[in-house]
């Protein structure tokens, strides 16, 4: 765990009206799991497929229990497409999740995808067999300025790894996992979480998000109103206007696929409130799905209705869910930067963490940025 300070300890709370959950984190939502495997190893100059490794796999459970058996619902939202995401056009059409959904580098998705197969295989040995098969769930970010991507580092045991050591608590953040050797506004991005909780009156619900940030250029990072990234020196080797980040949300509403798809889209306002522009050649998926809300896997004969909770007021829920999902994905955005520390990866290239002492008094004195501010409308 980072020892870094995350956004709201820069003094920045009021720019949410919702509370966090007790953790601030996507595993607030109940029975939510995450844990990563980080890869890195090497220094100095790249050898193709030798490294140096800066890169590594996160993986999100929804439950403890067989989640081939016991599906959940969800739905994946595409912003800009440019990416290597699997298993989303099953999710899209069918509204559930039947793995684990795990997040790595853009070279990578394959062989996470496989071990993801062969974990489900483990589980269920009747998969293509007796019943159907399995449709495995990667999300990805390209993590190549850091990282041998060449190497595709993450193996079958990393996978295995991060899925045996995914548990409920707070989450690491930053330089872990898949977020090893991402980027996020020319700063050292990766991993961010962060959560909502809607009023009781609107269900009392909780959303919980988690990202994978490799996006944006320094001048456009926002802290709410304050364009500190104008004010901010560049890092030196600043990233190109292109990018990717994945957007992981979790509720314990008890959504469907549709519903859950308002949620994903809502993601899109998170990103924008950080600076986010999404780029020609750039890569953002959401995926959403709900803890409560279980499709199971077993036939019935004859056929039989399992009682489902249902919303029995969506308006009234969706006006505080839709609000939590933006303010979650904003928060664990900046959480991603506020935690990561300066990496050095292959070929000496750097990766500098974003300086919060120096933020922390930006955001502390608006005048200078509200000087840069007016300097940038009146050009």
């Amino acid at each position: 765990m980072t020892t870094r300070p995350r956004a709201r300890m820069l003094g920045v709370d009021a720019l949410w009206r919702l509370p966090p959950g007790p953790l601030n984190a996507i595993t607030d939502v109940a029975g939510v799991r995450v844990g990563h495997a980080t890869v890195w190893f090497g220094e100095g100059p790249l050898l193709p497929g030798a490294g140096p490794a800066r890169t590594g796999v996160t993986t999100i459970l929804p439950h403890a229990g067989n989640l081939f058996r016991e599906k959940v619902a969800a739905a994946v939202h595409t912003i800009n497409g440019y990416g290597k995401a699997c298993g989303f056009e099953q999710v899209r059409e069918l509204g559930e999740l039947e793995t684990p959904i795990a997040l790595t580098n853009t070279l990578n998705v394959w062989r996470v995808a496989d071990a993801l197969v062969d974990h489900a295989l483990h589980a269920n040995p009747d998969i293509g067999i007796a019943t159907s098969t399995v449709n495995p769930v990667v999300g990805e970010c390209n993590d190549g300025y850091l990282n041998d991507i060449q190497g595709r580092h993450v193996k079958a045991e990393h996978v295995r790894a991060a899925l045996v050591s995914a548990a409920s608590g707070a989450v690491s953040e930053g330089a872990v996992g898949a977020g090893a050797g991402t980027t996020c506004y020319g700063w050292k991005g990766g991993i961010g979480t962060a959560s909502r909780a809607t009023p009781a009156e609107a269900g009392g619900f909780l959303v919980g998000a988690l990202v994978q940030t490799n996006f944006g250029r320094p001048e456009e990072l926002r802290f709410g109103a304050w364009p500190v990234g104008q004010v901010l020196r560049a890092p030196a080797q600043a990233a190109p206007a292109h990018g990717s980040v994945m957007v992981v949300l979790a509720t314990d509403a008890p959504l469907d696929a549709r519903q859950l798809h308002r949620l994903c889209v809502r993601a899109e306002a998170g990103l924008a409130r950080t600076g986010a522009t999404i780029g020609h050649g750039s890569g953002e998926f959401v995926i959403a799905f709900s803890t409560v809300r279980r499709i199971y896997h077993e036939a019935f004969a004859p056929p039989i209705v399992r009682p489902a909770s249902v919303l029995a007021n969506e308006a009234a829920a969706l006006e505080s869910l839709l609000p939590a999902v933006v303010e979650a994905v904003e928060e664990a955005v900046l959480n991603s930067l506020c935690a990561a520390e300066t990496v050095v990866g292959r070929d000496g290239h750097i990766r500098h963490a974003l300086p919060l002492a120096q933020v922390r008094q930006l955001l502390g004195s608006t005048s200078q940025i509200g000087h840069v501010a007016a300097k940038r409308d009146k050009a």
